[in-house]
């Protein structure tokens, strides 16, 4: 077997493995079988195939790493108020009528949910916009 094939059979066996196990980093290493492969049509010899691979998936898994690690540093804001995971906020409510202890009944997607007023916000019946969910109270504020 000349070692492009090897190459090809290691870079097709890490991508079997990714799908099995999910994570994306035996991907990139399974690209740095691929540059080997691409290496050794180039006619390099062993010692330069293994060094190109070695290089390429080191490559490839620190930049997914640290893309991986700014990505989860952009979306730090807590889940409670995070519109990507909540599809409430910025929704609308109409409060009626406070209660003596600071929440409220709405009618919203069908059902009763209480709100609370959110910090600095008055108790004013009318309009509001849902600032975040805890639990499953809403947290709004007038608009």
């Amino acid at each position: 077997m000349d070692s492009a094939t090897f190459w090809w059979i290691a870079a097709a066996a890490l991508v079997i493995a990714e799908l099995l196990t999910g994570t994306i980093y035996l991907l990139a290493v399974a690209v740095g079988g691929v540059a080997g492969a691409l290496a050794a049509h180039a006619g390099l010899g062993l010692t330069a195939q293994i060094v190109i691979a070695a290089a390429v998936g080191t490559v490839t898994t620190l930049f997914w790493h640290f893309s991986k690690v700014r990505r989860s540093r952009i979306s730090n804001v807590a889940v409670s108020s995070n519109t990507d995971v909540n599809q409430d906020i910025g929704a609308q409510v109409m409060v009626n009528d406070w209660n003596a202890d600071g929440t409220a009944q709405v009618s919203y997607r069908g059902a009763q949910w209480t709100v609370l007023a959110a910090q600095g916000t008055a108790l004013a019946s009318g309009q509001h916009r849902v600032k975040e969910v805890v639990g499953n109270r809403l947290v709004v504020e007038k608009i």
